[in-house]
């Protein structure tokens, strides 16, 4: 068996390996280390996958930087390489090539050597080795019985003609498993070949023509001076005409001999104890054939017939890619055609119209003096981008198939299809970092806007505007940004200013506008957190000044002052002193789509224990739509500068508006002394109020006043003067 001792398997004292010095190395040697690395790798894993994966270990061997020696070198034994580039790549092959031969897992990660290499790469052949005889055939087979480690140990020993102890060292540097049990493999395989022919077997062990088997340490070898072979004795020299014989160079590897008989390499190398000439392999010359050689190729044609399938599936995945990408229009750098729009689901003629920037309407600047109706279908198309036909195509796409990633809103009770025909362009131009462009379609006014340096953030929102006219289509929020709110004023507006509501004894300040009729910023109260001031937008034109307050919507909402039958704007003293009080309370009918909030003092109340005068007032907010109005009912109490309490609410009531004229309303409050009472008023139509429950009064007129506890719960319902019952807001 083996003769192995530790000192054996002490590493190699490689000196360090300059990356230079291992390249010159694999150049050299390159023929050697691929014939390696193919006859290392599994033969299962086919000849033409073997050739190319050889060559990319061999390729993929350089190190990345210096590699160090050890600090304290080892003597140096006769059987270690001389050359440590050589030594250095083909142990780096040999690992790679045993990694390569490790069947992969199904939950471990592959490493690089197992899977199929990037480079070289060969398109439409199939490279093989020269096909050999009946021995390489066999030798092929013996191979593939072999476990990876046994395979690298009988290239070491055959082709590389080291010793058992240097094929150890070899296997455990570069990390085979039990190097032990491999060269057992092998010497169990030399045990079965003992029932070949004695006298065959005798002849192939017993040296030719007077040649003496050499040892390990005498052999040239890779890197190895031939005049560095130990001198034959005089018994092998004496019947040869030349005994010097030269190891393994380039990729042959063949010896050089004087004499008749074959070289060394015909013959399995011995044991290191000269002893065990019987168990080498007597096949470890064919590993030198053009069987074995990656080198030296044939090339063949793959399967025609896959290719040819392949080819198909290839052209048809790329067709429906490209068709894919051209129903998408992704955009690259900039928009694409459609901007922000998704793709495009019906092909009709009349929406196609109303998507085409040319059949857009555009309205003259002279048009809207001698029309008979004062409304958007007048307004003339302003702003310095009207004639951007790209901008306006990209609005009208996202309009009628808005993206993802559009931010899209709109009031309640608004369609956001697309328009039913060619809208009619209001406004386009650049507001505040961003292209904006106003559409109307006869219900709605739509705003579409987008940055202009980018592709992201487009926003598109609807408001409804049917039968929008005179004051009503006087102003559209063409800009939200940092808190502030610019409009966008009709071409009729004469004069613009900004009141604030909270502040009913200061003038309105003057509000600037530029050539197409956009205000200066104003700081807006939908966007503040808390209700320190109303600004209210105040415009004038030839029929008198209106004022118009902010709910978060495109149309800002119309401030109006007085019974449900005649309202009037809140310009005058007596509206801006109740407005003071109420404004607070309009954020309670943020984004509801409002197109109207009046406000409306229904009633008078002298307070008890002589506390003063008290008014009850009725806010109702009138929506675009007609259904879901909101009714406030509030308290407020005889200071002037007090808010005034919200008594009652109601959702889709008919009360303080045209429908039902009137309204009831009360209240648990508590005088300057103390007492607690329940307050009610009605409006002029009220004959008698009462009050039942926890608290039971009653009163002629429209008023009425009970003492009562603290957090009393009670009733209230009053009297018209038809006789009719009324109960009381909620």
């Amino acid at each position: 068996m083996l003769n192995v001792s530790t000192q054996d398997l002490v590493p190699s004292p490689v000196g360090p390996v300059d990356v230079e010095q291992a390249e010159a190395a694999l150049v050299e040697r390159y023929p050697r280390l691929v014939r390696i690395a193919y006859l290392v790798l599994p033969p299962t894993m086919g000849r033409s996958r073997r050739v190319l994966t050889a060559h990319a270990l061999v390729q993929r061997a350089l190190p990345r930087r210096r590699v160090p020696g050890p600090a304290v070198p080892e003597p140096r034994r006769p059987e270690d390489a001389v050359d440590p580039g050589y030594a250095y790549v083909r142990g780096e092959v040999l690992r790679q090539a045993l990694v390569a031969g490790r069947p992969l897992r199904r939950l471990a990660v592959p490493r690089r050597a197992q899977l199929p290499p990037l480079l070289p790469q060969v398109w439409g052949l199939r490279l093989y080795p020269r096909a050999g005889g009946a021995d390489e055939l066999a030798l092929d087979q013996l191979l593939s019985r072999l476990s990876g480690p046994a395979r690298a140990a009988y290239v070491l020993r055959g082709l590389e003609r080291q010793g058992d102890a240097e094929v150890l060292r070899v296997l455990a540097s570069v990390g085979a498993e039990d190097p032990e049990s491999a060269l057992a493999e092998l010497a169990g395989l030399e045990d079965g070949a003992e029932g070949e022919d004695p006298e065959a077997r005798e002849e192939a062990r017993a040296p030719r023509g007077g040649e003496r088997p050499e040892r390990v340490a005498e052999q040239a070898g890779p890197g190895r001076s031939r005049h560095a072979t130990a001198p034959p004795p005089p018994e092998a020299t004496s019947g040869a005409t030349g005994g010097a014989t030269g190891g393994p160079t380039g990729d042959t590897g063949a010896s050089t001999n004087a004499g008749t008989g074959p070289p060394p390499a015909a013959t399995a190398p011995p044991a290191p104890d000269g002893g065990a000439a019987g168990r080498r392999l007597s096949g470890a010359s064919l590993l030198e054939s053009a069987e074995f050689d990656p080198c030296t190729l044939q090339a063949r044609p793959g399967d025609l017939l896959r290719r040819r399938q392949h080819g198909r599936a290839v052209l048809v995945g790329a067709a429906a890619l490209l068709v894919c990408g051209a129903l998408l229009g992704l955009p690259g750098d900039g928009w694409g055609r459609n901007g922000a729009a998704a793709p495009s689901y019906a092909r009709n003629p009349a929406a196609e119209a109303a998507l085409d920037p040319a059949a857009v309407k555009r309205v003259g600047p002279a048009v809207w003096p001698g029309a008979v109706r004062r409304d958007f279908s007048v307004w003339p198309a302003r702003g310095d981008l009207v004639g951007d036909a790209a901008l306006l195509r990209r609005a009208l796409a996202v309009w009628a198939r808005p993206g993802g990633a559009v931010e899209s809103s709109a009031t309640p009770g608004t369609p956001v299809g697309p328009p039913m025909g060619p809208p009619q362009l209001l406004f386009a131009g650049r507001v505040d970092g961003a292209r904006v462009v106003l559409l109307h379609d006869g219900l709605r006014v739509v705003r579409y806007a987008e940055p202009v340096a980018g592709t992201a953030g487009a926003a598109l929102d609807f408001a409804r505007a049917d039968a929008a006219e005179g004051p009503e289509a006087e102003a559209v929020v063409v800009s939200r940004a940092d808190g502030n709110v610019r409009y966008l004023t009709a071409p009729w507006v004469t004069g613009a200013s900004v009141r604030d509501l909270l502040m009913p004894g200061k003038e309105p300040w003057a509000l600037g506008r530029d050539a197409h009729g956009v205000t200066d910023a104003v700081p807006s109260p939908a966007l503040a957190r808390e209700c320190e001031r109303w600004n209210t937008l105040q415009l004038k034109d030839d029929s008198g000044s209106r004022v118009l307050g902010d709910l978060g919507e495109l149309l800002p909402a119309r401030l109006l002052w007085g019974p449900p039958g005649a309202p009037v704007d809140a310009t005058g003293r007596e509206a801006r002193a109740v407005w003071a009080r109420t404004a607070c309370q309009m954020s309670t009918v943020l984004g509801q789509g409002v197109r109207s909030v009046r406000a409306w003092r229904f009633a008078r109340q002298t307070l008890p224990e002589g506390a003063g005068r008290a008014a009850w007032v009725c806010t109702r907010a009138e929506t675009w739509r007609g259904t879901g109005p909101r009714v406030l009912a509030q308290f407020l109490p005889p200071d002037r500068k007090a808010p005034a309490a919200l008594a009652a609410r109601a959702q889709d009531a008919p009360a303080c508006g045209v429908r039902e004229p009137r309204v009831l309303a009360g209240a648990l409050w508590q005088a300057p002394g103390g007492g607690w009472y329940v307050l009610a008023a009605g409006g002029p139509d009220v004959a008698s109020v009462a009050v039942t429950g926890a608290v039971t009064a009653r009163a002629d007129g429209p008023a009425l006043a009970a003492k009562a506890a603290a957090g009393t719960r009670a009733e209230l319902s009053a009297t018209l003067e038809d006789g009719r019952r009324m109960p009381a807001l909620r």
